[in-house]
């Protein structure tokens, strides 16, 4: 019999839950941050040293994999979990955010959207259907809603007229995803930053019923007070016996806050964007490895790390490799994010089991109040 999906919460502190999220293809320990594999792969990383870090699951790209290498071609090649040579779990997005994103090169109906690949500008159409057509044959674990995403700031009558058509695009999601014991379809809240618009939202959603609910719509040009202040109500808005995700987010301090506000799953590109551009992310805030300051310095990017970037690699090596341009820069500052990542997300899981998430927060802003270490 086919383990079925399911979510149960182990542990509260405060509005924070410590949970778990079963699938066929294993666990997922929450709160989690799925490292972002766009186009069937983490960037500057394997597989296997992605699950050393400590990732339990990845996401990956509908937009990007239908475009290249295809669907169809993914599907005859024995799904995207055999194709990227990852056994755990995965989470799709359903490109309606990316295809948003082509300024003039799309056309909106209610249907769906038409629009030219960025790739060679051949024309293709994604609609609810065709979104949950393409992540079954990717063979997702966990689907996501296809719907239209706004850029903010917006005026409440657009975003209004967006989010009730992303609940009707919602209702038409579920019925083309059907029955499929093992996977999951998550619906997505949207509504920008207006309370009763979320509020609309989050009953439409209910009342279709999904197995996890994404809070969609934000980290697009809010800033971080007004996410936090959606976040303050957004997600008791939605099923408590069911996984919260918040699409897209982010930093590590709009992790941390993010997980006191009630969220189970995030997702970003940021470390590995920023491991390729130099820049670190520790517990004492950015690093930028590309400063001149650390050319001759023997210490490790943080002293507590135990990734191989720390552990074996010199600051003054890592500045090296980044000036010359050589590909194991990419390599270890992405694996040292990917690595930090998921070591915050396994210290929250542990201060929430403990009820100490308000100290281990405390400690948190603490050690990035006093910055990187002062060079030798």
């Amino acid at each position: 019999m086919t383990k079925l999906f399911g979510y149960k919460v182990a542990a509260v502190d405060g509005k924070a839950r410590r949970g778990v999220v079963s699938t066929p293809r294993g666990d997922i320990q929450t709160p989690a941050f799925m490292p972002v594999g766009t186009a069937a792969t983490v960037k500057a990383m394997l597989p296997e040293s992605v699950k050393a870090t400590g990732a339990d699951i990845l996401l990956g790209n509908t937009y990007h994999l239908m475009l290249r290498p295809g669907a169809e071609r993914m599907a005859r090649l024995g799904g995207l979990h055999k194709f990227m040579n990852w056994a755990g779990p995965i989470l799709t997005d359903s490109g309606g955010f990316q295809v948003m994103s082509l300024t003039g090169l799309r056309k909106l109906t209610e249907k769906g959207v038409t629009f030219k690949s960025h790739v060679d500008g051949s024309p293709h159409f994604l609609s609810p259907e065709t979104s949950m057509e393409i992540q079954q044959l990717l063979g997702s674990d966990i689907v996501m809603c296809f719907d239209e995403c706004p850029a903010l700031p917006a005026d409440d009558t657009r975003v209004a007229e967006s989010m009730r058509m992303s609940m009707r695009w919602a209702a038409r999601s579920k019925e083309a995803f059907g029955q499929r014991p093992g996977h999951a379809l998550f619906g997505i809240q949207q509504g920008g930053v207006t309370q009763s618009l979320r509020a609309e939202s989050a009953e439409a959603l209910k009342g279709i019923g999904f197995d996890g609910y994404a809070i969609g719509g934000l980290a697009v040009g809010e800033g971080q007070e007004a996410m936090f202040g959606v976040l303050d109500y957004a997600p008791a808005m939605l099923p408590e016996d069911k996984p919260r995700y918040l699409m897209g987010v982010g930093k590590p301090d709009d992790i941390v806050g993010a997980v006191q506000r009630g969220v189970d799953m995030f997702d970003c590109v940021l470390p590995s964007r920023s491991g390729r551009n130099g820049q670190a992310l520790t517990r004492m805030g950015p690093v930028n490895i590309k400063n001149a300051r650390h050319r001759d310095d023997p210490r490790p990017l943080d002293p507590e790390c135990t990734c191989p970037a720390c552990t074996s690699y010199s600051r003054a090596y890592l500045h090296h490799v980044f000036k010359a341009n050589e590909i194991i820069s990419s390599m270890l500052m992405t694996w040292h994010n990917l690595h930090y990542y998921q070591e915050l997300m396994a210290g929250l899981r542990g201060a929430i089991e403990a009820s100490a998430l308000d100290d281990f927060v405390a400690a948190f802003h603490e050690r990035r109040a006093k910055g990187d270490l002062a060079p030798v």
